[in-house]
């Protein structure tokens, strides 16, 4: 689960709705909670979220029906970790260079990555290196183009949230100018604060709602052809015939300089243990 998108998430609503119910009366903060009421316009409401879905399902109409896949991959913890990829291309490598390039095939069946089976029959089957590295190249090429269609679909709707906000702020403003000649004044405030409502609702869908949505997705596509990168050159190196350890040392150089530092500590702690077994 993405603890951290939920925790910014749930401060931004509390934030937000503190500064509607809280007032403060020298430095003592009083609570009213009837303010919340004056943000609550339920035309404002199907102006701006209304307007803003039916403008994604317009450009994107494939992917709008995807939302909740969308958001489970957002709130998922983190499925792609570099490190277990580089100790598992370290393992086939050490297997390839025992036994030869068939013996990974039993491996591959293992696995419950699709493009890492791939990439491994791949060269089990003993196709030309090239042609490998160009299929593995094109699908991630197209899995990125694909991520990003998404990313795009969401930064649609932070765009154009603010604008029906906008929209519902001016039909707003032109009921309450019709209706000013011969109106009561008293009503000219609340009119106004209605009007201006909208305007609300559009920044915050657009900054508390799809804003970080499109990060996220983003935030994941990232790690995927990262993983997808560092098992490009895994394989490749392993056709090869690379030597295991230089391997490894190789495809850590994809990782943070901190991933590294872990994997180095605990590779050592691994390589105590067994000693510590043998004795």
């Amino acid at each position: 689960m993405n603890i951290v998108y939920l925790i910014g998430l749930a401060l931004a609503i509390f934030f937000t709705f503190f500064g509607i119910a809280v007032s403060m009366d020298g430095l003592v903060p009083t609570l009213n909670v009837t303010n919340l009421g004056n943000f609550f316009d339920v035309p404002s409401i199907l102006i701006v979220v209304g307007g803003t879905l039916a403008v994604m399902v317009a450009c994107y109409p494939k992917l709008a029906k995807s939302f909740p896949a969308h958001v489970k991959i957002m709130l998922r913890a983190k499925a792609f970790d570099p490190s277990i990829y580089v100790e598992q291309l370290t393992e086939l490598a050490q297997i390839a260079r025992k036994n030869g390039l068939l013996a990974l095939e039993e491996k591959a069946n293992e696995q419950t990555d699709p493009f890492f089976k791939q990439a491994i029959m791949l060269i089990v089957d003993a196709n030309d290196p090239d042609r490998v590295r160009s299929i593995l190249e094109n699908d991630i090429e197209q899995t990125s183009a694909r991520h990003q269609e998404v990313v795009a679909m969401y930064e649609r709707g932070s765009n154009a949230a603010p604008a029906f906000g906008m929209i519902g702020t001016l039909i707003g403003l032109i009921n309450m100018l019709k209706a000013l000649d011969g109106a009561d004044m008293d009503s000219l405030g609340p009119n106004m604060s209605v009007a201006l409502v909208t305007t609300f609702y559009g920044s915050l869908l657009a900054h508390v709602l799809f804003n970080p949505i499109a990060a996220n997705l983003t935030a994941r596509d990232e790690e995927e052809i990262l993983c997808r990168q560092i098992i490009v050159e895994g394989i490749m190196a392993i056709q090869s015939g690379e030597n295991p350890k230089f391997l490894r040392e190789r495809l850590m150089t994809f990782m943070r300089q901190k991933m590294r530092e872990g994997e180095f500590q605990s590779g050592g702690r691994e390589k105590k243990e067994k000693k510590s077994r043998k004795k």
